[in-house]
């Protein structure tokens, strides 16, 4: 059999396609059958990149308290859905006590150094996440969900091309070497065009919040992607995990979900307040 060689950008593209589609397929499904489904996809999501990440940080002798920071995650995105924020705050200031007591019997040694990665994760996985569920919470959840989702595929996919097709001019090369300002040029454009789309379309918004939150929704994705990669390069690792063929880890697929998730939520909230039954 020939073999299949990865593209000028290090991936195994035709993986890297059906791994895509699998995972945007099932959240068509979770979305728009019982909307509460796509939390428990989160969710899963969420807890093999918390066991991805404890594993890349145990690599540098920092453990992660993973009891605490499980049931504190579960709960936080769990209240967020069914019941108000201040619920979910509560259940992330009660797993961030967890964590500074669950440590304790370990002694002394690495103590601050374990505390501040296992509250770090709090904030950087199911805090996160918590915004996803918010969003889902609306009457039209499904649909402020689904731009969410779409505009990061539009960031991951635009910025792939053009970087690929045009990219000359690196944009961080001490932290992602093959990101270039064409290929963010090209994450613009596509996240302009599909919130201009969407955002009057699915929730009757204006064109101008569409564009607003297209612009936004690249920032803060190649911000997300930026930070998983300096993660990276500090714990001096290539990829999160190999689940993923063509992608990697789980960690490095959502890592500009992550980011995304406060700020499109928040601009959605100020933007189209009063969702509408979907």
């Amino acid at each position: 059999m020939t073999e299949r060689r990865p593209g000028r950008t290090g991936r195994n593209l035709p993986a890297a396609i059906a791994v895509g589609a699998v995972l945007g397929g099932l959240v068509l499904l979770t979305l728009f059958t019982v909307k509460a489904t796509f939390l428990l996809y989160v969710g899963i999501i969420v807890a093999i990149a918390l066991w991805e990440l404890s594993h890349a940080l145990s690599s540098r002798d920092i453990h992660l308290q993973l009891i605490p920071i499980a049931v504190g995650g579960t709960a936080m995105v769990t209240l967020a859905y069914w019941t108000q924020a201040k619920w979910a705050v509560a259940a992330l200031a009660l797993a961030a006590i967890g964590v500074l007591g669950w440590r304790l019997p370990g002694g002394a040694s690495g103590y601050v150094r374990d505390v501040t990665a296992g509250i770090f994760t709090l904030m950087y996985l199911p805090l996160m996440a918590t915004f996803v569920a918010l969003m889902v919470a609306e009457p039209d959840g499904a649909r402020r969900a689904l731009i969410f989702v779409v505009l990061t595929v539009c960031s991951d996919t635009g910025g792939y091309l053009a970087g690929i097709l045009i990219g000359k001019h690196p944009m961080a090369p001490a932290i992602s070497p093959k990101k270039t300002w064409e290929g963010f040029g090209g994450s613009i454009a596509a996240c302009l065009i599909a919130g201009a789309i969407m955002v009057p379309k699915l929730l009757h918004g204006h064109l101008w919040q569409g564009l607003v939150l297209g612009l936004a929704a690249v920032v803060a994705s190649t911000l997300g992607d930026l930070a998983e990669s300096m993660i990276k390069r500090d714990l001096q690792i290539k990829d999160m995990g190999h689940l993923l063929p063509g992608h990697g880890g789980i960690m490095d697929r959502i890592d500009s979900l992550l980011v995304m998730a406060p700020v499109i939520w928040l601009l959605l909230a100020v933007f189209v307040p009063n969702g509408h039954a979907a």
